[in-house]
């Protein structure tokens, strides 16, 4: 692959004619995809195999990962394919993106903290030089990531000096003054995110609003986040209700656009002036008073060398019990939306329209009937299964109410939601209250635009079955 191509090319050819993917085993799963090993066959070489589903979004993920890969700090992209692939579970293939990759076998950021027995400054400045040198590049080639998170920070291999470098590119966008999706993990998103997700609510809602876009500086405020949690162990911007289930409650929402948080002695007492200096200039509230990229890799906290002082962050990162008070749906958020547990009737089984149930008795009844040797009665003909578009929207149903069985397959749940509610729009194109509906939890088109809470999308085509049932039957 030339170095110097600004896109890089998608091999129609099979993967599996280069490389041995093991299906069976998921590294782990970003925004748009799982991850799997795949071992080079002509070099015995592993890398890292992404899979997503083929949209013209995807692509957008491949050529925005492509155009930073060529920095150290930042995981490299070798290869793309471009395969039909049915996994467990499916109906039929999809057309799905392969992304070959370097394979990061350090762990993630806050993990790696977690274990070590001390974490000092010094080393959460290192730290910081490499990730701030990463957006650099990025921000360089007017590319806005808009998911800086620990998740999406790596370290190369398990030694002490491995480098950490930037991975998952989901949302990355070319910042040519019209971002305006609000695009955004809690506890790391901006106030200008947060004022164009507000806007983004009203504009569906049909409310009419002014235009409102937001730029790269979104990254810097979610690295101020970042470095905030590195020199303490916790969020700067939290709810004061850990219980609610929601991402962003009202609270953690007004702290954040007003950027109110604190430096608590406990924690901050010994912390050096330079680090609260950069976590002050990247959690400021207007984008054009906050610290840019090219100031922080300038700036004496990574310039000089920043104090040997141990830190508190690795005993509340790795204790849960120590941060329960911020960590209820942050917790949540660093792994994928939970739905709420909440009581559940159930009909008697003898009452459920089961058509595999109500088949299995009339079958029963049928063979006693055979063996009486009388002709079976009319009531007792076998009822025929739910016709595909039927079928499309039930599965929908399902999915939403037994993630934890969806999450066994392969594939994150969100992803293979958004493949069932596809099937299910286009076997039901007269039933317009599908997208319509789905509009109301950021659904469009393809997939949602922010992750979407399991039960409600399930109430949603509840909703609209039991209303069209007889016109879609």
């Amino acid at each position: 692959m030339d170095a110097v191509d600004d896109r890089i090319e998608i091999s129609t050819s099979s993967i599996t004619d280069d490389y041995d993917v093991d299906w069976n085993h998921k590294l782990g799963t970003g925004i748009s995809g799982p991850v799997r090993v795949g071992t080079k066959r002509s070099s015995g070489e592993k890398y890292a195999v992404k899979v997503i589903i083929d949209r013209p979004k995807a692509r957008q993920e491949v050529q925005m990962h492509w155009k930073c890969s060529r920095h150290p700090h930042v995981v490299k992209l070798y290869q793309v394919f471009c395969n039909d692939l049915q996994f467990p579970g499916e109906s039929e293939s999809r057309s799905r993106l392969l992304l070959v990759m370097e394979l990061m076998d350090g762990g993630e950021l806050f993990h790696r903290i977690s274990q070590q027995n001390g974490f000092t400054e010094r080393q959460a400045a290192v730290v910081t030089k490499q990730v701030a040198l990463a957006v650099d590049h990025l921000h360089s080639l007017n590319i806005a990531h808009r998911d800086l998170k620990p998740e999406n920070l790596l370290y190369h291999n398990k030694s002490e000096e491995s480098p950490i470098k930037l991975c998952d590119f989901g949302f990355a966008k070319l910042d040519k003054g019209d971002l305006m999706t609000p695009q955004f993990t809690p506890y790391y998103v901006s106030p200008q995110v947060l004022e164009a997700q507000k806007r983004h609510r009203k504009e569906r809602s049909s409310i009419p609003v002014s235009p409102y876009t937001y730029d790269k500086s979104c990254d810097m405020w979610s690295l101020g986040v970042i470095i905030y949690i590195l020199l303490c162990g916790y969020p700067p911007f939290y709810s004061d209700h850990p219980t609610s289930r929601r991402a962003i409650d009202k609270c953690m929402r007004k702290k954040i656009m007003t950027g109110t948080y604190e430096f608590p002695d406990r924690e901050w007492a010994r912390v050096s002036e330079n680090a609260k200096d950069v976590v002050k200039r990247l959690l400021c509230v207007e984008p054009g008073s906050r610290m840019n990229v090219e100031s922080l890799v300038q700036h004496p906290w990574l310039t000089e060398e920043a104090p040997d002082t141990p830190l508190q962050s690795p005993m509340y990162i790795s204790n849960k019990a120590h941060r329960e008070h911020t960590a209820a749906t942050y917790e949540a958020q660093l792994k994928q939306m939970r739905i709420p547990d909440r009581p559940v009737n159930l009909k008697p089984i003898e009452s459920a329209l089961n058509p595999i149930l109500i088949e299995r008795r009339l079958q029963s009844r049928q063979n006693t009937d055979i063996g009486n040797a009388r002709s079976p009665s009319p009531s007792s003909q076998t009822i025929p299964p739910d016709p595909a578009n039927v079928k499309s929207m039930r599965d929908v149903i399902a999915h939403c109410l037994l993630p934890k069985a969806q999450t066994k397959k392969d594939g994150d749940t969100i992803m293979e939601l958004c493949e069932k509610i596809d099937v299910a729009i286009k076997e039901n194109p007269d039933v317009e209250e599908i997208p319509k509906m789905l509009g109301d939890l950021k659904w469009n088109g393809t997939t949602f635009d922010e992750e979407p809470k399991l039960m409600e999308v399930g109430k949603i085509f509840k909703t609209i079955l039991q209303k069209n049932i007889n016109k879609i039957r």
